[in-house]
């Protein structure tokens, strides 16, 4: 165990104390890169994404790739700025969740919730995905281990984030603000080349683009809303900011809503000028290589890599810059989820719509176990899809849109309640905030049905059964806590304390554990008390007389137990012994070893361990254990850390098939 301690101290720091929370508050420089890390990674994906969905077309639907990223920008400032209101109206944190749980129902709040962890995940896959592509775009010796470079991608943002928001945030800012700079970089520099007449040429420009469907009348307004669809994938990311409000310092709504308005300049400036130079430089890429006239098994760079190449030249440093911080960025965008899953799994947690072991924080005041389980899952969903970005994407933003549009709804509800008010102040930026949020639910609703329709069959199916699955077992969680806390509820008509108490001592020998044993049930003062053992063998005689010669004052019980069990034969002489009334209690006391090494644990049979796990589904039935520590325990090293007690030595107690002080 102590190694064990010390592995993990070494991955994700000391422990932090609850008083240290402040220390975790972030200014608006680091926020950036740890809450705008997916929104700004998108666009390094988001032109290729719609791209390849015009490839369907023919090379003639590429026209329509400017106008589309246009429509995008267009729906990201709207939501961006319907976000911007949520901030200022929630500065206690109003995600999704949040939003439509306090305005829409609890039914919409699940909805959004369920709808954003399955984001939250996909996120995470396709990020890391993207990412991964980048680097085989630079290294193609790599591509047939990008499932592997993956998972360990995955790994390694897992320990990151595990130590903390503020170490995140300063190991992701160079990434994150490298990649910006060379992106403005590059668009400086082919402006200078355009300039000086030279002309930029992207290595696949001379490659045909051969329709894979006939694509004419409605067939081509399909096309072009599924190509819509695919890059609003830009817009992932944008919500991690209203929740995460709480983390800001103060000002903690002004300095949120300041971050996400450069997010939004940054990204629609960054979206439209690699789109832009991606078709004057003549990108032709599909997800199928025979529409480039390629053979099976090759697939053009990405697109970002063609336009660096064209831009700075191919292997040159800019293009390597380009490559290197473009897979940090993609890499890193699934930060965004590793700060936002865990949070809105902790407030699930709090309402009792998920396990309470996601609420509280771990070591290092970050919530650690929902850390681990979007690791998890994403590392599933990577491997199931072999790593493949294309496949993947299908699957992206139906979440996300669905918790757009409900929490735009909420907010416009939200608005509505605090207009009806009576001498409620500042009415008239109320309507003006109310009216922002209404366009932002109209058109992130309008994406949201664009998406459904024209990837539904591609894979977005997955997602539409993954939230109404989770939405049941959240009720299914509550239900069961509403249970619990009913059950257990104080009342008049439910007493506390037992009637009787009947205790049963288990002996296997005359020693010193089970006389600890009976010295300690002796102090419970029990109504009754009996000694009970079940023989392994043809021969109790022996006991009988060395307990006899103990002069213990307490009459021993031999269990008959014709095939020599243990457990079986206690728990039915525990189930039916004779109680005067429903109030009655069966104390079951077990001496128990403390042994201070695995290894001696390995050296002793768990028969105590298994009669105390059956014992505890015995209604009417406390479990009490009496420890006999060994020398070997006493100098054992025990680990105790924040929130968790880990002790080094293991435990056995001296049960019937056990006796007491021997092997």
């Amino acid at each position: 165990m102590w190694g064990a301690t010390l592995s993990k101290r070494l991955l994700v720091g000391r422990p932090m104390a609850s008083t240290r929370l402040g220390e975790t508050l972030l200014p608006r420089w680091l926020a950036l890169p740890i809450f705008c890390s997916d929104a700004l990674s998108s666009v390094a994906y988001a032109t290729e994404s719609i791209l390849v969905a015009l490839s369907a077309g023919g090379l003639a639907f590429f026209a329509d790739a400017p106008w589309i990223t246009v429509l995008v920008a267009a729906v990201l400032v709207i939501v961006v700025a319907s976000y911007r209101q949520t901030c200022r109206a929630y500065p206690r944190g109003g995600g999704s969740y949040i939003v439509s749980h306090e305005n829409l129902g609890s039914s919409a709040g699940l909805v959004a919730a369920a709808a954003l962890l399955v984001d939250y995940v996909m996120t995470v896959a396709v990020s890391v995905v993207a990412g991964t592509a980048a680097i085989t775009s630079a290294i193609p010796e790599a591509a047939p281990h990008a499932v592997a470079i993956a998972v360990g991608l995955v790994v390694v943002l897992t320990v990151v984030n595990l130590r903390g928001l503020r170490e995140t945030g300063t190991a992701f800012a160079a990434p994150t603000y490298g990649f910006v700079l060379v992106v403005f970089v590059m668009f400086g520099w082919a402006a200078v080349r355009g300039l000086l007449g030279h002309h930029l040429v992207a290595e696949s420009a001379h490659l045909p683009v051969l329709p894979t469907e006939h694509a004419a009348g409605l067939l081509a307004v399909l096309l072009v809303l599924r190509a819509f669809a695919q890059g609003c994938t830009a817009l992932t990311g944008v919500e991690a900011i209203s929740n995460g409000v709480p983390v800001f310092r103060t000002p903690k709504a002004k300095n949120a809503a300041s971050t996400l308005g450069l997010l939004a300049a940054l990204a629609v400036t960054m979206g439209v000028g690699i789109t832009a130079l991606a078709v004057i430089s003549g990108v032709h890429t599909a997800a199928d290589p025979a529409q480039l006239g390629l053979p099976p098994g090759t697939a053009p760079r990405t697109v970002l890599a063609q336009v660096a190449a064209a831009v700075f030249g191919d292997g040159t440093v800019g293009f390597y810059a380009v490559q290197t911080l473009t897979a940090g960025i993609l890499i890193l965008a699934a930060n965004t989820s590793f700060n936002g899953f865990p949070v809105l799994a902790s407030i699930l947690a709090r309402d009792r719509y998920l396990p309470r072991q996601f609420y509280t924080r771990g070591d290092r005041l970050v919530f650690s176990n929902g850390i681990v389980l979007l690791a998890l899952f994403a590392i599933v969903l990577i491997w199931s899809f072999d790593a493949n970005v294309n496949a993947l994407i299908q699957l992206y933003v139906v979440g996300v849109f669905i918790a757009f549009t409900l929490s735009q709804l909420g907010m416009v509800r939200h608005w509505q309640r605090r207009l009806a008010a009576p001498d409620v102040e500042g009415r008239a930026g109320m309507r003006r905030a109310q009216t922002i949020n209404a366009v932002g639910a109209v058109a992130t609703g309008t994406v949201l049905l664009v998406v459904l329709v024209t990837k539904f069959l591609d894979g977005a199916w997955i997602v539409v059964l993954a939230v109404p699955v989770l939405f049941v077992m959240m009720r299914g969680v509550s239900r069961h806590y509403a249970t619990v806390a009913d059950e257990t509820a104080i009342g008049a008509d439910r007493p506390l304390g037992p009637s009787r108490n009947h205790v049963l001592v288990l002996v296997s020998s005359i020693n010193g554990p089970t006389l600890r044993a009976l010295a300690y049930a002796r102090f419970l003062r029990p109504d009754t008390l009996t000694a009970i053992t079940v023989p392994v063998d043809d021969e109790p005689e022996q006991l009988r007389r060395d307990w006899d010669a103990a002069d213990t004052g307490v009459a021993l019980t031999v269990i008959d137990s014709p095939y020599r069990e243990i457990t079986r034969p206690i728990l039915k002489y525990v189930r039916d012994f004779p109680r005067r009334g429903p109030r009655d209690v069966v104390t079951v006391v077990i001496p128990e070893y403390v042994v201070g090494h695995w290894w001696e644990q390995l050296l002793h049979n768990q028969s105590a361990l298994r009669l105390k796990a059956r014992l505890l589904f015995q209604p009417a039935v406390v479990v009490i254990d009496v420890p006999w520590h060994l020398r070997s325990a006493a100098v054992a090293p025990v680990a105790v850390g924040a929130g968790d007690v880990v002790s080094a030595h293991g435990s056995e107690a001296p049960t019937p098939s056990h006796p007491a002080g021997s092997a």
